[in-house]
């Protein structure tokens, strides 16, 4: 066990894309005093030690990204990977502008078509004419699922999931794997899941959506996949009260929270 990295995952965030709360809502969750009902939307970080040096990648920057890595005291990152390109997963781009002051420019890791949706929605960061003094600076590396490459240490594996009929990204690192915004896995992704820790996955409501996994097909891939441990993410306030629905999932299936901490050793 010595010889192995011991991997850290945040939960950054673990709401849906109107978080939780949403506004202007009157779902009876909205008014919950429990601090797990209250959720920034998705997000994490992977972190470990190599040596002696602390290792943070992040998973995604929406719109809660600045006020996630003031909490979670996010003083240095080594890169972002993103799963898609929808406002929830994006939309705080701009403010990884503290992390270039510090290092340059910042790595950033995602398919073609989301550093496409980039380039377009910031091009001020991406243009090589004109920019502005203080506009960030990124190093975009494009992979697929078929890429396969080590951190500091530890091996990462993209896997392509279905968002509907939007295929995305999600990732392994070690015995570790997320997945937000699951509706399906390809059987051939399915593959790269097998003999997991760790597996989080989305859980985003009770009734069917068309997009999103249920809270019953969160459970069926939990049962199908097997591994020691799950934990559901990218929830919505329809999903109910966080006590009311963790006391009633398998003794090895939990509900995230902001926050919250899991640790697995590589």
């Amino acid at each position: 066990m010595n010889n192995k990295k011991k991997l850290k995952v945040t939960f950054l965030g673990t709401g849906t894309s109107t978080g939780v709360p949403m506004i202007a809502s009157k779902n009876p969750v909205r008014f919950s005093e429990d601090e797990k009902d209250k959720r920034l939307r998705a997000s994490i970080v992977f972190s470990w030690e190599d040596n002696n040096e602390e290792i943070n990648y992040i998973i995604d920057c929406g719109p809660d990204f600045r006020q996630q890595m003031i909490k979670a005291n996010i003083e240095s990152i080594k890169g972002i990977l993103f799963t898609h390109e929808h406002a929830d997963h994006i939309a705080g781009f701009d403010e990884i502008r503290p992390y270039y002051y510090q290092m340059g420019p910042v790595p950033i890791y995602s398919d073609s078509r989301v550093l496409k949706s980039l380039e377009k929605r910031y091009e001020y960061i991406f243009t090589t004419e004109n920019r502005y003094p203080s506009a960030p600076e990124v190093k975009p590396t494009i992979i697929s699922e078929k890429d396969q490459f080590q951190f500091h240490g530890i091996e990462v594996k993209p896997i392509k999931v279905m968002h509907g009929d939007l295929p995305i990204l999600g990732y392994r690192f070690g015995n570790i794997a997320y997945l937000t915004d699951v509706k399906t896995i390809p059987d051939e992704e399915k593959e790269k899941l097998k003999d997991l820790d760790i597996l989080i996955t989305t859980a985003l409501r009770l009734e069917p959506h068309k997009t999103h996994a249920t809270l019953n097909e969160a459970l069926e891939l939990v049962e199908e996949l097997n591994p020691k441990k799950a934990y559901f993410s990218h929830i919505s306030e329809l999903l109910g009260f966080h006590a009311d629905i963790e006391k009633d999932l398998p003794e090895n299936v939990f509900l995230a929270y902001d926050g919250l901490e899991i640790t697995s050793y590589d």
